[in-house]
């Protein structure tokens, strides 16, 4: 069952949901280092303690669970609610607990579950690009993000991850241990949104692009997609999508 409080005065994890969490994260740490050979460099980027959000880049499905082994601390998770439909997926979703995320509309609880957990002092991972991309080049974020980092003025920590392809468990079971690598940046703050309207929701998808772009920063060029440094000339993506329908 997913954690779903909605208000900071209620949002807590269970105790026993904390042990599950402690008992998760040490398996999937074990895991992924038999599996592969494992590099997490930045950690002193990570504050330590208050609400922040952690974007990750999303190329498969191994980037979740690896961003939250190997986090210093146990993280709330924002995911796709088809995850906890998925086989073997569900499990592991429920057994962690997180917030489900329907992707491609404007989700009201889902807004004020996530603020009621930065309220109550809980950081938060989230993938911007909203889904598996299923190639290492990243595409353009969505701006639910910035919405959120703007609403809460939490700061947002960029994480590059790297190696984990839609074959890694493939290659790692024919033993070829691939390196995986989680690249922790440092914090910062977007700027406050101003304008109304249309101008209010362009500069909601700037911030967006600005995670993304710090994102890139810590990755290889290979992995930069729509955010590569030639994308334009004014250095804006040149794949664009519409932003998230969000309130202005």
């Amino acid at each position: 069952m997913s954690t779903q409080p909605l208000s900071a005065s209620t949002y807590s994890v269970p105790p026993y949901r904390r042990i599950t969490r402690m008992f998760m994260r040490l398996l999937f740490r074990m895991l992924f280092h038999i599996l592969s050979r494992v590099r997490i460099s930045g950690v002193e980027n990570v504050p330590p303690n208050g609400p922040y959000l952690v974007a990750i880049n999303h190329p498969s499905l191994f980037e979740p669970p690896f961003a939250l082994a190997f986090w210093p601390i146990a993280l709330e998770a924002a995911g796709a609610v088809e995850i906890w439909e998925r086989p073997g997926q569900n499990v592991l979703a429920r057994l962690y607990g997180g917030i489900q995320v329907h992707r491609g509309e404007y989700d009201r609880q889902l807004v004020d579950t996530i603020t009621a957990a930065l309220q109550s002092g809980y950081p938060m991972l989230i993938a911007p690009e909203g889904g598996r991309t299923h190639t290492a080049a990243m595409r353009r974020g969505n701006a639910g993000a910035a919405y959120i980092a703007d609403q809460m003025r939490v700061p947002v920590i960029p994480v590059g991850i790297v190696g984990t392809t839609d074959d890694f468990l493939k290659r790692a079971l024919r033993g070829e241990r691939p390196a995986l690598e989680m690249r922790i940046g440092e914090p910062f703050n977007l700027p406050p949104l101003e304008g109304r309207g249309e101008a209010r929701r362009l500069a909601r998808q700037r911030n967006a692009d600005s995670i993304m772009q710090h994102i890139a920063a810590l990755l290889p060029p290979e992995y930069h997609g729509v955010y590569a440094s030639d994308s334009t000339e004014t250095g804006q993506p040149a794949d664009l999508q519409p932003p998230t329908d969000v309130p202005a």
